[in-house]
């Protein structure tokens, strides 16, 4: 009787096993689709219009997207996000780039010490993240 019991909350418990859905692990993206990714929506946020400059962004967001993939330390990190801002402020305007690290979508932005003025959200109806179909094919005609 005993033996029966086991077997019985054996089966139970490895039914209730495989009954649980499996862990989804969030899909992993491409250096390229990061890359393009991260420059579409700096075309959204910062309205650059210019050819040469988004690809010159998109080339610059895939350098750093292939360093990322290495999978890097926390001081590393630290290091590639800070070469990042540096990067873009030699290839944003400053009127750019100041309106790049107040946008109020990602808090906080800046590297910490970086003296900005914040800047308040405007509210609106529709995801600031998503881009528009003519803005996704504009970008990828141009690159």
């Amino acid at each position: 009787m005993k033996r029966l019991f086991s077997i019985i909350c054996a089966t139970f418990v490895a039914g209730l096993m495989l009954a649980q859905e499996p862990v989804r692990e969030r899909p992993q993206r491409t250096p390229e689709e990061e890359a393009m990714k991260q420059t579409m929506r700096l075309q959204r946020e910062l309205g650059i219009r210019d050819s040469v400059r988004i690809d010159t962004l998109y080339r610059m967001h895939l350098k750093y997207a292939r360093i990322r993939q290495k999978g890097l330390t926390r001081a590393e990190n630290m290091d590639r996000m800070q070469s990042i801002y540096n990067e873009l402020k030699q290839l944003l305007t400053p009127d750019e780039f100041e309106r790049f690290m107040n946008h109020p979508a990602e808090q906080p932005r800046r590297p910490r010490g970086a003296n900005v003025v914040q800047q308040k959200a405007t509210p609106s109806g529709e995801d600031p993240n998503k881009p528009t179909l003519r803005e996704e094919h504009q970008l990828s005609d141009q690159l």
